[in-house]
């Protein structure tokens, strides 16, 4: 049997989690000294003061080597073999930990197979991997089969999002502090994407409202043209701008995102929207 792993960044709802028999483990958010275990928190209730957190905002830590390594473990010992998908290798070194175990597992348990596939995002895009390789393993398909319907939902991907404000860019360094002030000033909210395995600009619009419709149009445009399979909308804070983008017309599944703001994550049934994410195979 192939088991499926991912990290809890996939954002997949838990009921999801348990009818398609998916294995999280969890990363960390870190506020105030305090460590949350993300698969576990109430996201809503812990972002609804966000705006607070300007000056010192949250940080995240990888999953432990230990705790990939018992889910690893625990799978080679019921001669499973495991596919496992993880956020982009250049947001977070879960990908890299999750190698690490792999290899200490394979060490133990010669026949231990799996192969660990870097999403090159997060959030949604990486949801859509993990759902496609549950679709592949339910349809009777082998390792082969299961990685390889990981590696096209990748590179079907997009995800496109928003910041409300840029002082949250500013905190984590993702841009200087004239670039925040200049940005306010003017009320440039970037439309951001995800390329190469890392956050890039894909439109600078002014105002809030229009960023809003600038993502709308953008996410209908690839529609009409790629087509959709699936769609998850993203929010952070304040949930109400997340409510019309639901009229795009799909089914879609609500998750947490990473900065004060919005955003939605596409897939279409074709689209080669980016390279293929990094595999490594045992």
């Amino acid at each position: 049997m192939v088991k499926i792993v991912t990290d809890s960044v996939a954002s997949i709802p838990a009921e999801v989690v348990r009818e398609r028999d998916i294995e999280v483990v969890s990363l960390f958010v870190n506020r105030d000294g305090r460590e949350y275990r993300e698969a576990d928190m109430d996201v809503d209730a812990f972002y609804e003061d966000i705006a607070d957190m300007i000056d010192n905002p949250p940080t995240s830590s990888q999953p432990s080597q230990h705790a990939m390594e018992t889910i690893f473990e625990k799978a080679a010992q019921a001669a499973d073999e495991v596919l496992g998908v993880f956020i982009s290798s250049k947001m977070s070194g879960t990908f890299e930990g999750a190698v690490r175990s792999a290899r200490a597992c394979k060490e133990r348990y010669k026949q231990f197979r799996c192969t660990l596939i870097d999403s090159t995002s997060n959030c949604g895009d990486e949801m859509f991997a993990v759902l496609d390789a549950c679709d592949a393993r339910d349809a009777g398909g082998d390792l082969t089969r299961c990685a390889q319907a990981a590696i096209d939902s990748v590179v079907s991907s997009r995800f496109i999002f928003a910041p409300e404000s840029l002082a949250f860019l500013k905190a984590g360094g993702r841009i200087g502090g004239a670039s925040a002030l200049l940005g306010g000033l003017l009320q440039i909210s970037p439309v951001l994407t995800v390329a190469d395995w890392e956050t890039s600009t894909l439109a600078k619009v002014r105002t809030w409202k229009k960023t809003l419709a600038r993502m709308a149009d953008v996410f209908k445009e690839e529609i009409e043209a790629f087509g959709l399979k699936r769609v998850v909308v993203h929010y952070i804070g304040d949930k109400t701008p997340a409510g019309p983008r639901h009229q795009m017309g799909a089914r879609g599944y609500r998750a947490g995102g990473g900065t004060r703001g919005g955003g939605a994550a596409r897939q279409s049934g074709h689209r080669r929207s980016r390279g293929a994410g990094r595999r490594d195979c045992l």
